[in-house]
């Protein structure tokens, strides 16, 4: 399917904002802008790039496929990224995504027949403190468990936009992808939602509620690492070198030996072929 004129325009927006001869920094927003259209960054979607920002394709794919939010086949309307890492292991996100993976029928990094929701794995989603953690397009999905997952799923299918724990409020792949290209959200209540939440501020709360301070560190802990000097060393304060243990020698050391010429009598000759 042909970019339409409206992503173009975008791209030539996108490039702008680079100074002149460093158009190709503005790859990444432009792989999210393609992306966001395609659904995925298509043959197409490499080629459009590599043409505007004056790279060859070879450059593009090679970004393309080193990040994983950038996809390679169509995604769904929501993508839905379960965290199987450690934290979230221990904790039950391995039961999460094994009920989802068969009650939606795909795998890893699969569309539902209906092209409405694609599963995937994740390998960490920076949300240690919230495990087990699943995403939606990104937007998180805090402490769930196999049914509570299961009714978030079953909501997107039914049309539904149910409230991410934290952060804005849900919006497809496509608008996702385009407020990752660099784009406002032009939705009004964009911005609205849950800012950050008690297992982030756990650690700062219990220092103010015992009254503990960075500078004074805490009892029975390691002393604060000392911040090194900028001002560079005196020479009256450098220290002396240590006197040697061993007697002092009349003489300088002797040379080394120079190497044994080739058919030395008793060593042994590499044989090249």
């Amino acid at each position: 399917m042909p970019l339409t004129e409206q992503t173009r325009a975008a791209a030539r927006e996108i490039i702008a904002r680079y100074p002149e001869g460093r158009s190709r920094s503005a790859l990444l927003p432009m792989l999210h802008l393609v992306q966001s259209e395609q659904g995925a960054v298509t043959a197409e979607g490499v080629e459009f790039c590599a043409e505007e920002l004056g790279i060859t394709h070879a450059e593009v794919s090679a970004v393309a496929t080193f990040y994983t939010m950038y996809k390679r086949r169509p995604v769904g309307d929501w993508l839905v990224s379960v965290c199987t890492n450690l934290s979230c292991l221990l904790r039950g996100g391995e039961e999460v995504y094994e009920r989802l993976s068969k009650n939606l029928g795909v795998g890893h990094d699969q569309t539902t027949e209906d092209g409405t929701i694609t599963l995937e794995h994740a390998e960490c989603l920076a949300a240690c403190d919230y495990a087990p953690v699943m995403t939606v397009n990104y937007e998180f999905y805090d402490q769930v468990n196999p049914d509570s997952a299961e009714e978030i799923v079953e909501a997107l299918r039914r049309g539904e936009r149910p409230a991410p724990t934290r952060g804005g409020p849900l919006c497809t792949f496509g608008e996702s992808s385009f407020q990752l290209a660099g784009f406002e959200d032009p939705r009004p209540e964009g911005v609205a939602g849950q800012g950050v939440g008690t297992p982030s501020l756990a650690g700062v709360l219990l220092a103010e509620a015992a009254g503990w301070k960075a500078e004074d560190g805490v009892a029975g802990a390691p002393p604060l690492t000392p911040l090194p000097s900028n001002a560079p060393p005196s020479a009256a304060s450098a220290p002396a070198a240590p006197a040697s243990s061993s007697p002092a020698s009349s003489s300088a050391a002797a040379p080394a030996s120079p190497a044994p010429a080739p058919g030395t009598p008793g060593v042994p000759q590499t044989k090249v072929n």
